[in-house]
């Protein structure tokens, strides 16, 4: 599992990180509130664990505008100081999963760890996101940046597969078999399919998550460095 650490304490953040690493996750770190919102956003991760005093910017700002703006749901645990029910329900409103309160042992962080990745792997069998990209499969709406967009089916099929490959390639056999099986039509087909769905998916917006990868197919991941 992907994790990022947001702790502006030094000797904290590498206690975290180094427990984290050896449990085998790999861990990305920032030390204050606008460099962890940036790699929140951008990077492809399974949980961050969040302090609430951050210089820059604190916590819970950084917490709002990820579940807000960004639209981005990626599960949070609260670290802080403040142990009153006050502080907790705010951690909470904000759009904290948990909230583990200073001084901690580093295994009680693991158990929540585990805990808050089980929910989170459970609750997300219908639903797909990377970066501000949501799918739900259930009801086949797709948003990105709280905007909804309109697809075909097959432009549904293939963003499904891209996502769920995310951030890995996916060959063009894959995908033309997924949408017309032994049946492929003529070999530009594929490649207006794609295009269509880049309009939908990044054209509207300033980053741009469909990559090709020349001679090979397609990937969707956050940054611009094609594999």
């Amino acid at each position: 599992m992907r994790i990022l650490v947001i702790e502006d304490q030094e000797d904290i953040l590498q206690n975290i990180a180094d427990y984290l690493q050896l449990q085998g996750h790999i861990v990305d770190c920032a030390q204050n509130g606008l460099g962890g919102l940036h790699l929140a956003v951008t990077l492809e991760l399974d949980l961050i664990i969040l302090d609430i005093m951050l210089p820059g910017m604190d916590g819970l700002t950084l917490c709002r505008k990820l579940r807000q703006e960004a639209r981005v749901h990626t599960p949070v645990i609260f670290l802080t100081a403040r142990d009153s029910l006050e502080d907790k329900l705010a951690g909470f409103k904000a759009g904290s999963d948990d909230y583990l309160v200073k001084p901690f042992a580093l295994p009680e962080l693991q158990a929540r760890v585990e805990a808050v990745l089980r929910r989170s792997q459970f609750g997300q069998g219908q639903r797909l996101q990377v970066a501000d990209l949501c799918f739900d499969l259930e009801t086949l709406q797709v948003s990105r940046q709280g905007k909804s967009l309109k697809l075909s089916p097959i432009g549904l099929k293939l963003l499904e597969k891209l996502m769920k490959s995310s951030p890995h390639v996916v060959r063009r056999e894959s995908l033309q078999d997924i949408l017309w099986g032994d049946d492929v039509p003529d070999s530009d087909s594929l490649r207006s399919h794609i295009h269509l769905l880049r309009q939908s998916v990044d054209k509207p917006f300033a980053i741009h998550l469909i990559h090709t990868v020349h001679g090979i197919g397609y990937c969707l991941k956050a940054d611009d460095d094609v594999i």
